[in-house]
């Protein structure tokens, strides 16, 4: 979808940014059901300003990128390389962008690559409208928000890290090339894109993966993601 009309920049300002307490929180809501974003719209409606709105990754970083909305509602599963590559991108290009996971999975590994990957806060669709709207306005003023029990996944993630300059074996075991393979799946960029990125075919991302897989003794994706973020690798 397009971003919609955007305010003039005089009427935005007499708001103020984050923290002010004055204008509504300028919003991108991007996930993959238009059903649901219509239904987020509704339930902010009169309390938050609905900039823009996108269903996949690509059109979710060009419509932030356009609008610069306070706070950008993320879902973690999108096509076109998921919400961590979104946050990825922006940030690369806007450091201060504030972003909130709004999403129905609780996984550890996804909660903790998003986090990793530059979230502020990540909270489940099953939050109350009142809620979010006070995790928005949180988000906006720079501070984390989670729910207790996602909290933890973060908190346990974190602590799990070895100390800066420790000596993993397991990653020395890897070529640098896997290594960057793997920092990219972690990120949740799909094979066609880390072929892109690294000038390489997806037949031989495929083929760097199964070396990784087999040589940490993982079966999955998934749990390349999770060991990649109890590692730390995701900040690399």
């Amino acid at each position: 979808m397009r971003p919609e009309e955007s305010t003039p920049a005089d009427e935005r300002s007499s708001g103020g940014g984050p923290g002010t307490g004055g204008a509504a929180p300028r919003i991108v809501l991007v996930d993959d059901h238009a059903l649901f974003r219509s239904g987020v719209r509704a339930e902010l409606e009169g309390r938050c300003e609905i900039v823009g709105e996108a269903g996949d990754a690509a059109e979710a970083v060009r419509v932030i990128l356009e609008t610069s909305p306070d706070v950008v509602l993320l879902d973690v599963h999108l096509p076109g390389g998921g919400g961590v590559a979104v946050l990825r991108e922006v940030l690369a290009a806007r450091p201060d962008q504030a972003f909130l996971a709004l999403t129905v999975s609780d996984a550890a590994e996804d909660v903790v690559a998003t986090v990793r990957a530059g979230a502020k806060g990540y909270v489940q669709k099953t939050i109350a409208a009142d809620e979010l709207v006070a995790a928005i306005e949180q988000v906006r003023a720079g501070e984390p928000v989670f729910s207790p029990r996602l909290a933890g996944f973060v908190l346990r993630a974190f602590s799990d890290a070895p100390p800066p300059g420790a000596v993993d074996a397991e990653v020395e075991q890897l070529t640098p090339r896997e290594r960057e393979v793997l920092q990219l799946i972690a990120r949740g960029y799909a094979y066609k894109q880390i072929g892109q990125r690294l000038s390489i075919s997806p037949r031989t991302v495929e083929t760097h993966t199964s070396a990784v897989l087999r040589k940490l003794q993982l079966t999955s994706r998934h749990e390349l993601s999770r060991w990649a973020a109890r590692r730390g690798l995701v900040d690399d």
